[in-house]
């Protein structure tokens, strides 16, 4: 059985399988007779949506040319961010929703996010339970009996529009002031400007003429470098940046320093913390956050807790812990009772409801986070076997375990794509670790690869 769902879904070349319009049309019939064996007793309904790629819409096309060989009824909302579907999922009572997207990807690429009618990402045995259909080959898609069927809803991206401005219904002490949005060329394009400005901001718009082929081109999450120069150049209080499909942003001050996840969990956190909403008292992130925001929720008592890289991950340990917030260093925040998934137009106002209240400025807020040096060294290996089991390279790796305790960390995981092992160090003396994870690395080329 071949796997096809990595930790954010189905992704590739489009028009390259799995992302071929047979396999699309496939995946599409399968999802509804997954969706079918939990007995709906009716032919499910599902919304799509997507970003701007020019690829996006023949995949549309054919996804529901296979939802509606299955008997599903389609309903479309264009071009829209993935939290959106997510959101519109659950409150409009579909059965699931699914997103064409590739998130921070370049054109070339696309996926399909499958969202549950709970509005979450689909589970494990969901994803698998659609591979084993579509390695099935006792039955067919009929391209020619089937045409798509879809009807678009467009009012739909209105509610969505709605449940956003519950986070901060008008920008109050903050009226005009001047925000940049560097929309990606992407989904947010068609909400997020409108919004803020509708709210009551001075809003400068960049990276918000899609044409299909400049997603993510040189601007958005992955580059903040035109974002940073642009709120310089206009005196802006800070800029927000959303990656392709809207599920994340990273933030630039006034000064046009970059403000990351991380910083934006113990900003969010402490805000939480004071209003008796940080439930648990604790905060998901992943294996990737810096040590320096363990220590400094450690000192506001709030513990940390680490999942595997991949939001879903932080919302599987956030939904067992009962935690509210959650996310990732690269900007996928989670405010649990706004949705279980990230969105990147809500943590900006989130962001912007905390400056509010605490009549504070994002550079004041983000300081609080002191971020200690992280080294990353790939090495290449001829085959993934446990390290652990290597005394020489375990030795290393226990005495520098030793050497950073307390004030440091040390993260040794392979890649999920390539046979690579990842070697990160953290700690208060950059020379140092790179000095370790250098030693680490020598042996592992020695003794594995």
């Amino acid at each position: 059985m071949t796997k096809l769902f990595g930790t954010d879904g189905i992704r590739g070349k489009a028009g390259v399988p799995p992302l071929d319009p047979a396999t699309v049309s496939r995946v599409g019939a399968a999802l509804v007779r997954v969706l079918q064996g939990k007995d709906q007793g009716r032919g499910p309904r599902l919304l799509i949506g997507r970003d701007t790629r020019e690829s996006g819409e023949w995949i549309e096309r054919e996804l529901s040319r296979g939802l509606g060989s299955e008997g599903a009824s389609v309903v479309g909302v264009g071009v829209i961010p993935t939290p959106a579907v997510a959101y519109l999922t659950r409150s409009e009572g579909f059965d699931a929703g699914i997103v064409i997207s590739a998130s921070h990807n370049p054109y070339e690429d696309n996926g399909i996010k499958v969202f549950s009618g709970r509005g979450e990402k689909v589970d494990e045995a969901v994803e698998a339970g659609i591979e084993q259909m579509i390695a099935d080959a006792s039955w067919a898609v009929n391209a020619q009996q089937h045409e798509p069927t879809l009807t678009y809803e467009p009012e739909l991206p209105r509610h969505y529009a709605q449940h956003l401005q519950k986070i901060l219904p008008s920008a109050g002490a903050l009226s005009g002031s001047r925000l940049v949005l560097d929309c990606a060329n992407g989904a947010t394009t068609t909400i997020a400007p409108a919004l803020f400005r509708a709210l009551g901001f001075d809003v400068i718009a960049i990276g918000d003429q899609p044409d299909g082929r400049n997603i993510n081109l040189r601007c958005g999450s992955t580059f903040l470098d035109a974002l940073g120069d642009k709120v310089r150049a206009t005196s802006a209080r800070l800029g927000v940046a959303f990656d392709g499909d809207g599920d994340r942003a990273l933030f630039v001050d006034r000064h046009g320093k970059t403000v990351d996840g991380d910083a934006i969990l113990l900003i969010a956190g402490d805000q939480l913390q004071r209003e008796g909403r940080l439930s648990g008292n604790a905060i998901v992130a992943t294996v990737m956050s810096n040590i320096g925001l363990e220590l400094a929720l450690n000192e506001r008592k709030i513990e940390l807790v680490r999942a595997p890289v991949g939001d879903k991950y932080v919302m599987e340990q956030m939904q067992k812990r009962g935690a509210a917030l959650g996310g990732e260093q690269s900007g996928h925040i989670i405010f649990a009772d706004h949705l279980f998934t990230g969105d990147g137009i809500g943590t900006a106002l989130q962001v912007l409801r905390i400056m509010e209240a605490t009549h504070r400025e994002l550079d004041d807020l983000a300081g609080a986070l002191v971020t200690y040096p992280q080294v990353l060294v790939n090495v290449r290996v001829r085959e993934r076997v446990d390290y652990t089991k290597v005394a020489p390279i375990a030795d290393a790796i226990r005495e520098i375990e030793e050497r950073v305790a307390g004030h440091g960390r040390v993260l040794i995981r392979y890649s999920g794509t390539e046979p690579l092992l990842r070697i990160m160090l953290e700690g208060k003396n950059h020379h140092e670790i790179r000095q370790w994870a250098n030693e680490i690395a020598d042996l592992v080329k020695v003794h594995l690869g």
